[in-house]
Parts: structure tokens; C-alpha cells; sequence
């Protein structure tokens, strides 16, 4: 399969400029080009890895994705603001807000796994409005504006609408999440158990990750204890307009609530159930 230009993802999104806001036109092209810049130092034996305060690690491929993905921003829409993981928030004068995450899950890009993406949000007054996840080292888009409904790319092949599973049941569901420890640092470590022993599949394709196999028809459920905006801001207009949810904990539809369950929609009660009996 060949990989997804820039050449050939504006030809796409020429194709489809009708549907969707000029925002998110951008928001696609911004996040593959940022993800595609973070290949060049994917599985480089000097990558040098820093840690942060909370001990999660960064790296200059974090860094440089972000500080090119604001400034292809602020060229664009120089008045919205602007929040990301590795920089300063930017304050705007309209009621637009992008959120950066230019790699979640660089626990998995430091270790030479190809499970990360680029995520790039975008809230309107206060709500998401416009998702893009984009994992470059898999040359996977999926993207999305509440209303206007998703697409989906892999390389080459041509734009189709991802749309969740129907599986019904926790029993027969594939379960995906991040890293096991943080049920147990949020006190969830009981929740964690319950959903692996009630789930059919339990698998750690997690992060971003996670969230497109459950927008794409390929697990059932993801779910986080901990999760910061950026790490849910582009998720749940892709999960809404793929069929499915994206809530917290208590089942409310917010990317602010410092946690995610993303759902194929059919399973959520179940779901929410055993964590809170958990």
C-alpha cells in the first residue's frame, strides 16, 4: 500500500470541501503533515528522551510536531486560541479553541511502536466540534466534524465513512486500554479487573490507538482512568460521527471530565455499569 501524500490528501479533501468547515479541511492537512515530520525520527537509535515533571516522557519529535502544527494554525486562523501538551496555552478573540496532542502515546514512540498518533481538536464555544487522529507510522486518518459525519483513510486507498460494530454485548467485545498501572494510581484497579474478566478480548492497543479501533469497527470499547484534554478533545466528534460515544465516567458526553470510554454505542450502559459497581 502506498503511503498518503499531502498531494494526494488534498485531492481528497478537495473532494469533499462541501461537507466539511474550512476548519476541519485544515485540521486534516495540519496533522498529517506533523505526524508524517515525527517518521523522521521514529525508531532512531540517539532519539534523546526527556521526563517531564509527572515523569511522562517527551522528545524533540513531540516538541517540533507541535510547534509546527501552531504555526500552520496561527498562518490559518491567526484569532482562535490554542491549547497543546508541550507549549504555553495561546489565548484568541474567537470562539474557536484548537488542542494538541502532536504524539499520544510517545511511551510507544520512544519504544519503537507504531501504535501513536497526532490528534488534533478543535472546540467551538466551549464544545469539540472537529477531531483528527492520525497515526503516521500506520499511514491511518480518521477524521470528523459533529454533523457533518467522518472519513477514514489508510494510504492509498480511497476515503470511506468508519462506523463502529454492533456487537451487543461486553461478553463477545474486545476491550482496549493504555497502561494497566493507571487504574490502580486512580484508585480503579477493581473497575480494570471487572471489564477484563467480563470482556471476550482484553488488549492494550491503547491511547488514541484505542479510540480508532472502536471508530473503525475493530474493538468494542476503550477506555481510560486518566486522560488530560488533549488526549480527548479529537476523540469525540470521531467516535460521535463513527456511530459510537465518547463520555466520562458517569456517561456524560464531555472531553473535560478526566477520564474516556469510547464506546460502539450498543455496549455503554454495560459498560458503565461495571465501573460503577466496581
Amino acid at each position: 500500500m502506498s503511503k498518503l501524500t499531502l498531494e494526494r490528501l488534498d485531492v481528497v479533501l478537495a473532494k469533499v470541501s462541501t461537507q466539511y468547515s474550512s476548519r476541519l479541511l485544515a485540521a486534516v492537512r495540519f496533522a498529517v503533515e506533523a505526524g508524517q515530520q515525527t517518521l523522521e525520527r521514529f525508531c532512531q537509535t540517539d532519539l534523546q528522551v526527556e521526563k517531564k515533571t509527572d515523569r511522562s516522557p517527551v522528545t524533540v519529535a513531540d516538541k517540533d510536531a507541535e510547534l509546527l502544527l501552531r504555526e500552520r494554525i496561527q498562518q490559518a486562523f491567526p484569532g482562535d486560541a490554542i491549547v497543546g501538551e508541550e507549549f504555553e496555552d495561546v489565548d484568541g478573540n474567537t470562539e474557536y479553541r484548537w488542542i494538541l496532542d502532536p504524539i499520544d502515546g510517545t511511551k510507544s514512540f520512544i519504544c519503537g511502536v507504531p501504535l501513536y498518533a497526532t490528534l488534533v481538536g478543535v472546540e467551538f464555544g466551549q464544545e469539540s466540534k472537529i477531531g483528527v487522529i492520525y497515526v503516521p507510522a500506520l499511514d491511518e486518518l480518521v477524521f470528523a466534524e459533529v454533523g457533518a459525519g467522518a472519513g477514514y483513510l489508510q494510504g492509498d486507498s480511497e476515503l470511506s465513512v468508519p462506523r463502529v460494530s454492533s456487537t451487543a454485548l461486553l461478553a463477545e467485545s474486545c476491550f482496549v486500554t493504555s497502561q494497566v498501572s493507571t487504574y490502580y494510581e486512580a484508585n480503579r484497579g477493581n473497575q480494570y479487573l471487572a471489564l477484563e474478566k467480563q470482556a471476550y478480548i482484553t488488549r492494550t492497543w491503547g491511547d488514541a490507538y484505542g479510540y480508532l479501533l472502536v471508530a473503525t469497527g475493530r474493538a468494542e470499547l476503550m477506555v481510560d482512568p486518566i486522560m488530560n484534554v488533549w488526549d480527548a478533545a479529537a476523540i469525540l466528534p470521531v467516535m460521535v460521527e463513527s456511530g459510537g460515544t465518547f463520555t466520562d465516567w458517569a456517561g456524560a458526553a464531555t472531553i473535560h471530565g478526566g477520564e474516556g470510554i469510547g464506546t460502539n454505542g450498543a455496549v455503554l450502559e454495560e459498560v458503565l455499569s461495571v465501573l460503577q459497581s466496581g
